[in-house]
């Protein structure tokens, strides 16, 4: 990563996640491979309502 501040904060977070447990229902930790779902490509894809009735 180009940006040393971001992956530090980055690194921090991961720390943060391994180290503590959760109890906030919103702040549910996502699998691996959603991680590396969330890092490809389909992050530039958006879409709203049902298929087909867009």
């Amino acid at each position: 990563m180009k940006d040393t501040q971001i992956a530090d904060l980055i690194t921090a977070e991961i720390a943060r996640q391994q180290q503590g447990i959760e109890l906030i229902p919103s702040e549910n930790y996502v699998s691996a491979d959603v991680l590396t779902a969330l890092g490809s490509v389909f992050t530039n894809k958006y879409s709203e309502g049902y298929p087909r009735r867009r």
